[in-house]
């Protein structure tokens, strides 16, 4: 049976339809306009949101954990945990994102999470609802020592086609985002390889110059983790990988809008380099997320969170960021539009990823993900594969 949507408001996101309906039929959008030229299936479902906003299901792309619970943990309870948090913050799929540990260990996680993304494939729909996962970020282990922020400098591996390859089978070929310090002995080859397979290469966790970051750049990089953590710090003699991330149009990049990770002011000098259409917001959530201040983990270590602070060894270790607190932060932060910083974390990271034409929009055609949204920016109610919350 059909359901039908009806709100005062729906961004597309790249359009605003006033007085919308949108259809939905077997978990995928049938139709989408404004009420009086929508036809409205005999014995549909009409659910009628009043003057709220319909979006697409909100995309992470970086987002280690929550509510007590890291996605490395890989066992249903866990994951089934973590996603029901996503959804009370519109978030619809996610990348589960592992952090630098001993090999064994990782690839055992990579086994797991590529396990529950097969399964989340057959159980879209399902009630209560949960995040979907859309393929693994692998943050790690082909990272600087320098920049490697709180990854275990035990744990960080030269770069070798080996180990990944290793990672790559774990996974099942689940591998959808890598994250690698570009300046590495053989991260240019393993940079063109992946890229090959179909994995977006991020740069992050970095000390390379412009001249490293522009050489990735080449070689197949076309995405910024974090930008601004964890990278060679910007110096206007010395611009570094920085320099590279905010001037070169070929990469997308994605930022914490916390107002820990980055001061305000340069989430707004981001957004003005980058543009609407290059910026992403992540959360780099950890297992504290939604949960009240204490010591929580984020892969094998332990965190100190207290007054939206995540901290390990004196150094910012994730955050208990939401992804719909980062959609109204960047509204405060860089005076955008709401219907912008929604195409920041829905339209965005869909191209980034490679699914544009299934997430991230509200078009016929596309998944039925969709987050509903009060005229204040809250979440009201999110639906997953066409089953709401």
């Amino acid at each position: 049976m059909s359901t039908v949507l009806l709100a005062r408001q729906l961004l597309t996101p790249l359009e605003r339809i006033e007085d919308a309906a949108l259809v939905m039929d077997s978990g995928i959008i049938a139709a989408v306009g404004k009420r009086e030229a929508v036809t409205i299936p005999s014995q549909a479902r009409v659910v009628d949101f009043g003057d709220s906003i319909l979006t697409p299901g909100l995309i992470d792309m970086h987002v280690h954990g929550g509510a007590g619970h890291d996605v490395m943990e890989g066992c249903e309870e866990s994951l089934a945990a973590i996603e029901r948090l996503m959804v009370r913050h519109g978030v619809t799929s996610y990348c589960p994102t592992t952090v630098t540990a001993p090999l064994e260990q990782t690839l055992k996680s990579l086994d797991d999470l590529a396990r529950a993304a097969e399964r989340a494939d057959r159980e879209v729909g399902t009630d209560p609802i949960r995040a979907q996962p859309l393929g693994i970020h692998l943050e790690g282990p082909f990272l600087s020592h320098a920049r490697r922020g709180v990854h275990s400098g035990i744990d960080l591996q030269p770069v070798s086609a080996e180990a990944f390859n290793q990672m790559w089978d774990a996974a099942g070929g689940h591998i959808r985002v890598l994250t690698i310090a570009p300046e590495l002995e053989g991260a240019l080859a393993l940079i063109a390889d992946a890229s090959r397979r179909g994995v977006c290469v991020s740069v992050g966790h970095s000390n390379a110059t412009l001249e490293q970051g522009i050489a990735g750049i080449e070689a197949g990089v076309r995405h910024a983790t974090h930008t601004f953590n964890a990278m060679r710090r910007f110096d206007h003699r010395d611009p570094g990988l920085l320099g590279a991330i905010l001037t070169d149009r070929r990469l997308t990049a994605d930022i914490i809008a916390d107002g820990v990770h980055v001061a305000p002011i340069i989430v707004d000098l981001f957004v003005r380099c980058k543009g609407v259409d290059g910026a992403v917001l992540i959360t780099d959530g950890i297992s504290a997320t939604g949960m009240p201040d204490g010591i929580y983990r984020l892969g094998s270590f332990e965190v100190q969170v207290r007054d939206n602070r995540c901290m390990s060894h004196g150094k910012l270790a994730g955050s208990v960021l939401t992804l719909d607190r980062a959609v109204r932060n960047m509204m405060s932060f860089a005076k955008v539009s709401f219907q912008d910083s929604i195409r920041m974390a829905t339209q965005n990271p869909a191209r980034v990823l490679g699914i544009e034409h299934r997430k991230g929009l509200l078009q016929p055609g596309a998944d039925a993900d969709v987050a509903v949204f009060s005229s204040a920016g809250e979440v009201l109610h999110t639906v997953v594969g066409g089953t709401l919350n």
